[in-house]
């Protein structure tokens, strides 16, 4: 640790509700945690008294937020690789490193590092024209899959075409793309593991993620039905992708369930939406775990505190008066868990989350859905 400071210090890049929920984990910690904003508005801002405001994208920035530090980690993945090496070769601890990092950055060089090491993916090629497409359609068959190689999430930058009409159209926003394989998947899982710069490595049980045009809206843990070899693989993967890819804190391994197999979708290296449930729901929350890692501490335990746990996003809806309903979810549910981001409400906005513990699943799952369209309001009027 930094011999000027008695506590431990973690520096986190972004100030979005990620780092908003690390506070509560660095608090019982005894670790102070500072964050780089781009705001004093954004939703970490708000509530860490150690926040500094700065451009993540301006080397002089990262490295002046850094002094003090005895680890920086990011609550994104927009960072420059560069500025990453270059702070590592000041001597800054960063995790995770650039060479990790990379591979939640650029999804080419993810799918090629992934097949290189084995790891199940749905066919994929890189594209440049039509007739990139067209010759991959022909392996693989329509429709095909486009996604933006950078800076897509949450469905953004991710495109089905149908024919090599839809194709052209993504093709003509000069975005740099690849091609992958449409899977007919069973349904969407999300395995979290941590990783410490010494290499102990841990994995939460194996969730079922539900996604509605693109953005997860719900998930229970563990998985509902899955097979004990199936979720030991996908745990294997997860970890075994970690640890190839030199991972350090958190990752996040979206995956598809397919009637032949489990198929990696998409890598996330921070505190992510599917662990958001481990807050209550398991002994050591994505959080801390997070923390732990990045300083090299001991990892805790991420066995559940229930048998069922679900997690249901709070996207704004019309209304933006959440707490004049906010009295009644409480008393209609005293177990029922609220965790607000600090975010203006607009719709469709992820605003917060509700998390729901019993052991009953559609018990469960029912009071989380209760309360989050409590929450939300009346619904828009169609046609608005």
């Amino acid at each position: 640790m930094n011999s000027a400071n008695v506590t431990p210090v973690v520096g986190m890049v972004g100030a979005g509700q990620l780092a908003r929920m690390t506070q509560q984990a660095a608090i019982a910690l005894g670790i102070e945690l500072r964050v780089l904003a781009d705001s004093p508005d954004e939703s970490a801002a708000r509530v860490i008294t150690r926040t500094t405001l700065g451009d993540y994208r301006n080397l002089d920035d990262l490295r002046a937020f850094a002094d003090g530090c005895d680890a920086v980690t990011f609550d994104h993945e927009h960072v420059p690789g560069a500025h990453i090496r270059d702070m590592a070769a000041a001597g800054i601890v960063v995790h995770p490193g650039a060479d990790a990092l990379i591979h939640a950055q650029d999804k080419a060089v993810m799918r090629a590092r992934l097949t290189e090491i084995g790891a199940p993916c749905p066919a994929w090629r890189r594209v440049e024209s039509l007739s990139d497409v067209e010759e991959f359609a022909e392996e693989n068959g329509w429709p095909v899959v486009l996604k933006a190689v950078r800076g897509g999430y949450d469905g953004r930058g991710v495109w089905v075409a149908d024919s090599p009409t839809e194709a052209a159209r993504v093709l003509e926003n000069g975005t740099e793309l690849l091609a992958e394989a449409f899977v007919p998947f069973e349904r969407e899982l999300a395995v979290l593991v941590a990783r410490s710069p010494h290499g102990q490595g841990v994995s939460y049980p194996v969730v079922e993620t539900v996604q509605e045009d693109g953005i997860c809206v719900e998930v229970i843990a563990p998985a509902p039905d899955l097979d004990a070899e199936d979720a030991a693989q996908a745990q294997k993967i997860a970890l075994t992708i970690a640890s190839e890819l030199g991972v350090t804190g958190l990752l996040a391994v979206e995956m598809f369930q397919t009637k032949t197999g489990l198929l990696v979708n998409e890598l996330a290296m921070r505190p992510h939406n599917s662990g958001h449930w481990t807050i209550e729901g398991a002994r050591t929350s994505q959080f801390e775990q997070h923390l732990r890692a990045v300083l090299d501490l001991p990892l805790g335990s991420p066995a559940m505190t229930a048998p069922v746990v679900v997690m249901a996003n709070l996207l704004g809806g019309p209304d933006p008066d959440i707490f004049s309903r906010y009295e009644h979810v409480l008393a209609n549910d005293p177990g029922i868990k609220l965790h607000f981001y600090g975010k203006e409400v607009r719709p469709g906005r992820k605003i917060g989350h509700v998390t729901a513990l019993g052991t009953d699943l559609d018990e469960v799952r029912a009071r989380a859905r209760h309360a989050v369209t409590c929450l939300r309001g009346p619904s828009a009027p169609k046609g608005s």
